[in-house]
């Protein structure tokens, strides 16, 4: 699918566009109506345009800003362009995808990794957690897992929501992969109580840490 322009693609987003998906994914904070599944068969098919992904984003549309992130080139942007596109996204979805499937694999992830994580704005320093939380799991060495943790404890409490969830998540990480740290991780969320009463669907592990903490570390055997 080499010279696939804008418009055609925007225009195939569009037809796919579903009231009842919309419905639910505004539920998220998510403002677009194409299913995922979807939306992934039109990125299989276009295959990696990191033209065509940069011109999509520029957009500004929701679901094309997906559909960029699974075409681009992670490696291919620059530290200043990965920075700006990660204040545009606003939506919980562009967000996740940009730091879970671009960010990651960029040669700037730990500069800004770095630069976000002290960012005054919640939304880009839970970026920075969300790095973190991955070095936690892969690459621990050199970070202050002890001093990670007097963070979360002073601050994830009273954190905006988003900047929250991933300082929870980094909590856990810590809790699960760290046996040394595991039992003053479970304090601490024992104490804090962050998402104890989240609503967890059936054969779901609950995202308050003391129980995700101890249910992944007994599968893990």
């Amino acid at each position: 699918m080499t010279g696939t322009t804008v418009a055609e693609v925007t225009a195939e987003l569009a037809a796919l566009e579903d009231p009842k998906t919309r419905a639910i994914n505004e539920k998220h904070g998510d403002d677009h109506g194409v299913n995922l599944g979807k939306l992934r068969a039109v990125a299989k098919r276009l295959k990696t345009q990191q033209e065509l992904a940069r011109e999509l984003w520029e957009t500004g549309d929701t679901a094309a800003k997906l559909l960029a992130l699974l075409i681009c080139r992670p490696k291919a942007f620059e530290r200043a362009e990965l920075d700006k596109m990660l204040r545009e996204a606003r939506t919980p979805k562009v967000h996740d995808w940009l730091v879970g499937y671009v960010v990651k694999k960029n040669p700037h992830a730990e500069e800004l990794r770095l630069a976000w994580f002290t960012d005054p704005d919640p939304v880009v320093a839970s970026a920075g957690w969300a790095l973190t939380t991955e070095r936690v799991a892969k690459q621990p060495g050199g970070l202050d897992l002890a001093g990670l943790l007097d963070l979360i404890e002073s601050d994830m409490k009273d954190a905006p929501d988003r900047l929250q969830w991933a300082m929870n998540h980094c909590l856990a990480q810590i809790g699960i992969e760290h046996a040394g740290l595991r039992a003053r991780a479970i304090a601490i969320g024992e104490r804090l109580e962050v998402l104890k009463d989240y609503p967890t669907p059936p054969n779901c592990t609950s995202p308050f840490a003391p129980v995700w903490i101890t249910e992944m570390v007994r599968r893990q055997g």
